[in-house]
């Protein structure tokens, strides 16, 4: 069980006296929620009206258990956000909504939080889109640099997460959906994670444009389950024409059709994607049956698609070391 914050809003400086953090409170039993406080009654009041962290510092929202049917915008002008879950589990905090495609006018209009503000993370978080198999329906989108995830959760059908742009860093979380629910064009790296395919479908669908791009996706440590007839999944499918994804010491089911990967009905996709496996296991390790234009990783190019390498960056950012931060 974790430890709770401080649930009153404090000026906390670092060790090294430079950072000041600011921590708030979000509840359901919170009634009021005003510019000066430091208890609101939605996460999105107090993404907009939270105390301002002095300089290099952080806004700590912590979220008491609950359910809370929102649709969140974290802005640009809202960096170094994190959403802490204050319960047991990450199924005992949920942010959800339920709007799909056809409703919402496009795909781009579903999703039940939008992440623009770089430096965001969430730790015991359960992101969903509740609209079920009804088409496209977007549980996160995320277009923000250095975002964490740390035991999190994110539910949806299609398209559930959106991992779009930046460098993004998933790990010891829970992914489910259908058909493409991890899309996008992030550098994102899925850690000690489970993809859960709750119906037949393609677990990726990345969207790298060009080989020049230092985009892609690694799926490290983690493993592929499915329900009950799930029985086709494919590893990946290429939005975009130099798609890459790559599974690292992944755990596969008997459920992923020994080809592996789609071309999404473009043999001209076959030239410029670029799809790699490096020490699969389980019943759905099958590289002999793989499509003849995915990569067998050598153990050099393994080292190169791990968080601490694919995600440093002219900056040097170590993902790994900033989720062992969360709690």
């Amino acid at each position: 069980m974790r430890t709770p914050l401080l649930l009153f809003a404090a000026l906390i400086f670092s060790a090294t006296g430079r950072a000041q953090d600011v921590h708030v409170r979000v509840s359901p039993e919170v009634t009021t929620g005003i510019h000066g406080t430091n208890a609101f009654p939605t996460i999105q009041m107090a993404i907009d009206h939270h105390p301002w962290p002095g300089p290099g510092g952080r806004v700590v929202i912590e979220i008491a258990p609950g359910v809370y049917h929102e649709r969140l915008n974290i802005t640009q002008n809202h960096p170094e956000i994190t959403l802490l879950g204050m319960g047991k589990s990450p199924a005992e905090v949920t942010i959800t909504n339920s709007l799909n495609a056809k409703d919402a006018g496009g795909t781009f209009f579903t999703e039940t939080v939008e992440v623009d503000g770089e430096g965001f993370e969430a730790d015991n978080v359960t992101f969903e889109n509740a609209a079920g198999n009804t088409g496209q329906a977007v549980a996160i989108a995320v277009r923000a640099d250095r975002a964490v995830f740390k035991h999190c959760r994110f539910l949806g059908h299609q398209d559930t997460l959106f991992a779009d742009w930046g460098r993004q860093y998933y790990v010891d979380s829970y992914i489910e959906g259908g058909v493409d629910f991890i899309f996008g064009n992030a550098a994102a790296v899925f850690d000690h994670d489970e993809l859960h395919a709750n119906g037949p479908g393609y677990l990726t669908a990345q969207s790298r444009t060009s080989p020049a791009e230092a985009t892609g996706y690694a799926i490290v440590n983690s493993r592929v389950t499915a329900d009950p007839g799930a029985s086709k999944i494919w590893l990946g499918r290429p939005w975009r024409p130099y798609s890459r994804v790559v599974y690292i010491d992944t755990e596969l089911p008997a459920d992923v059709v020994p080809e592996g990967w789609n071309n999404w009905g473009s043999a001209a996709n076959e030239h410029t994607a670029w799809y790699g496996e490096y020490g699969s296991s389980g019943p759905g390790n099958r590289p002999l049956a793989r499509v003849s234009w995915a990569h067998k990783l050598t153990a050099d190019q393994a080292v190169w698609f791990r968080p601490d390498t694919f995600l440093a960056g002219s900056d040097h950012w170590d993902p790994v070391a900033a989720a062992a931060k969360l709690p």
